[in-house]
């Protein structure tokens, strides 16, 4: 990997089922993908956007390598940010890809970066 590329995984937010009945338009099984910076709904059923408020801030970091303490690589799992609704969310990492930083910002590197995290 060159030093112009960076990795970022492409999700899966999934509906399973919580400890409580749906009150939500929620339906066991529906599911979106994350790709990039795409958001890609194979069908044509609605999604709660309420939910999906609740879930993008989320996105971005599960989209990112984390360190094995961070409980974003942890918790997967996600209520209904409606509270009388037992549904879940499930994020699972399902593949990765490899972006060119010349295709995503046209803001240059920085002389020093103090962002980014030195091992």
């Amino acid at each position: 990997m060159s030093e112009a590329t960076f990795h970022l995984y492409d999700l899966k937010v999934e509906v399973i089922e919580g400890d409580k009945p749906f009150v939500c338009s929620h339906q066991l099984g529906d599911a979106f993908e994350v790709r990039g910076e795409n958001l890609h709904f194979k069908t044509e059923r609605p999604f709660s956007l309420y939910a999906l408020a609740a879930l993008l801030p989320l996105l971005t970091p599960k989209q990112r390598p984390l360190n094995q303490y961070d409980w974003m690589a942890t918790d997967h799992i996600i209520a209904c940010p409606d509270p009388h609704c037992g549904a879940r969310f499930k994020i699972s990492r399902i593949g990765k890809r490899m972006y060119e930083r010349s295709t995503t910002t046209i803001v240059p590197l920085p002389a020093q970066n103090d962002w980014i995290e030195k091992e």
